[in-house]
């Protein structure tokens, strides 16, 4: 991955090369995002550019051998830390000891094929989307003892941690000293979009640095770098909130998008006749969906559905992002529906989403918003 390669962040590019020209790399970083902006090919980015003999005018060469290993993320003084559980590609290894080299091949096929990749991505990729994970003392052991024999080629060795947030409290214990004072010419990466999360005495000691959403454009160009384009590409840079990585998941979800899009027209037309039994149907349906990722998902969809019904209500159809063909629906919500209902509806999916991460019965939880919701309309 070359900086050439990623779209827009100009910004924190011109920050990491200083860094990288100037000799003073932080041995421990944090690059916190709204999920999937950019922050793990930037990080790569960076990495490539300080391991390659020849980069020039601003990034690495892109052809010499430790640029050829990079790019495949093969290079054998990069490695990568991930939360895991025991999945289908785990075997008989028990919790504590499955470690991210275990789901290496999934992982490295997943980042090759869609840099951008969200958090459940990853767990659908080494098969864990139904668990709950974490980062173990076992994984913090494993990659102390890694570092502590330098690098392979003599240049700089480098970790990249995914969700740092889920680092437990043994496995941070294991790692502080290594974080404070690493083996030298060594550098950590953390990259979350959860950054308060973050143990506080993880977080104290890197240098934080944000990474920005994309505009629409540099969207679109990170979307059609990943072979995305078209009407529909176009259509999810506008509403993706800058998130390529939210943008792709949009487009390679259509099975899921038609769910939702029934889902969704379901829970409508329940709330609208004033359909009870109709809508606690609805409560089982969407527990049904499985995982808790497919439920935020959804409950993603339903805030971008009645968005373009609130910004219609508002009479201000150039902001509906959406095609012909929803926008008439959308057209009949905006006028059978109170305006108070998607401002309402908006706060809440958020408090909805809010309650899915701190593990609530997701019966009682979805009840909860479908009475609310019919309250509301």
């Amino acid at each position: 991955m070359r900086f050439a390669d990623i779209p827009g962040h100009e910004g924190v590019k011109r920050a990491m090369l200083s860094m990288a020209d100037s000799g003073r790399v932080p041995h421990a970083m944090m690059l916190y995002e709204n999920e999937g902006c950019g922050a793990f090919p930037l990080a790569l980015a960076f990495l490539q550019y300080l391991a390659c003999p020849n980069r020039h005018d601003g990034d690495s060469c892109g052809s010499c051998p430790s640029c050829n290993r990079m790019s495949k993320l093969i290079h054998p003084d990069l490695h990568f830390v991930f939360p895991t559980n025991t999945g289908r590609l785990s075997g008989s290894l028990e919790a504590k000891n499955v470690v991210s080299e275990v789901y290496e091949a999934p992982f490295r096929e997943l980042a090759l094929a869609n840099p951008y990749f969200l958090e459940d991505d990853l767990s659908a990729a080494i098969g864990v989307e139904a668990k709950a994970c974490d980062i173990n003392v076992e994984e913090a052991r494993r990659l102390v003892s890694k570092l502590s024999m330098g690098s392979f080629e003599g240049g700089w060795s480098s970790v990249i941690f995914l969700q740092p947030e889920k680092i437990n409290i043994q496995a941070a214990n294991k790692l502080l000293k290594t974080i404070e004072e690493p083996p030298e010419k060594t550098i950590l990466i953390f990259i979350t979009h959860k950054p308060d999360k973050v143990l506080p005495t993880i977080a104290s000691r890197c240098q934080a640095m944000r990474v920005s959403p994309m505009d629409r454009t540099e969207v679109e160009r990170a979307l059609a770098a990943c072979g995305k384009t078209g009407a529909a590409a176009a259509v999810q840079a506008a509403i993706c909130g800058g998130s390529p990585g939210r943008a792709l998941r949009e487009l390679g979800d259509s099975e899921d998008r038609s769910l939702f899009r029934e889902l969704f027209s379901r829970l409508m037309e329940a709330l609208l006749s004033k359909d009870l039994a109709d809508c606690l149907d609805f409560v089982e349906a969407l527990a049904e969906l499985g995982s808790k990722e497919k439920q935020k998902a959804f409950m993603a969809y339903m805030s971008e559905c009645l968005r373009n019904v609130f910004v219609l209500q508002q009479t201000l159809p150039q902001l509906a992002y959406c095609s012909d063909e929803d926008r008439e629906y959308y057209l009949s919500l905006a006028s059978r529906c109170p305006r108070s209902f998607c401002r309402r509806s908006q706060e809440l999916l958020d408090r909805t989403v809010a309650m899915l991460e701190r593990n609530v019965n997701q019966k009682i939880l979805f009840c909860d918003l479908v009475d609310r919701l019919f309250l509301s309309i």
